[in-house]
């Protein structure tokens, strides 16, 4: 018997935004080798957050002193964490997982320095936040590679990066025993299992989109 092997879905993700920061203009600022993509734990209803990792200008310090962990993979500072939870897996068809994934993106600053837009907020759009979302979705989902939608729409356990050690929040300078500074030390490669629905794809003819 042959042993299906788990595909790695942290690069499916990655191949996912490096395709949508390169084919659509309103996500031309996002810089993909700058977000780490985990999976996390269950958050009421939510599918997927974003964590900005840095105050403006891509500083760990603030005014007041307080400091953010720096998140360090393969050498390179990352900017933003977006963590996909349970629903995102369990409960969902490529075309949802997609939107989820450019509605993360949506919040990143256009600055790109680790902070969130202060005018992409749901508190400051309320419903007009989907109504922006939305045509951004079916745009992309029509260009969407076809091999990059197939991987998407995969039933069946992955491979996902995941915390082992989360970072906390930003902290006062008095609390100098907590880490500072994470790394892959502080990530492991975990099975997370994905449950899809089926729908019919709403996508183009792209067929290149080959994931590495």
């Amino acid at each position: 018997m042959v042993r299906r092997v788990r595909p790695n879905f942290t690069q499916v993700v990655r191949a996912l935004i490096r395709d949508v920061a390169k084919t659509m203009p309103e996500f031309a600022h996002v810089r993909p080798a700058r977000i780490l993509v985990v999976a996390g734990e269950a958050r009421r209803a939510s599918r997927g957050t974003v964590k900005p990792l840095a105050f403006d200008g891509a500083k760990s310090r603030d005014r007041q002193g307080r400091h953010k962990p720096v998140v360090r993979i393969n050498g390179r500072r990352m900017l933003y964490c977006i963590t996909l939870r349970p629903l995102f897996f369990r409960a969902s068809t490529a075309e949802t997982r997609v939107a989820t994934i450019l509605h993360e993106l949506y919040h990143a600053s256009r600055r790109f320095d680790g902070t969130l837009s202060r005018t992409r907020r749901h508190a400051t759009l309320g419903n007009r936040f989907a109504l922006r979302l939305r045509p951004l979705v079916r745009q992309y989902l029509k260009r969407c590679p076809a091999e990059l939608y197939a991987q998407l729409a995969y039933d069946g356990e992955v491979r996902m990066l995941q915390w082992l050690e989360r970072p906390g929040p930003a902290l006062p300078p008095e609390h100098a025993h907590v880490r500072r500074v994470y790394t892959e030390e502080q990530l492991f490669t975990g099975t997370v299992r994905m449950v899809t629905r089926r729908t019919r794809p709403v996508r183009g003819p792209r067929t290149s989109g080959r994931i590495q």
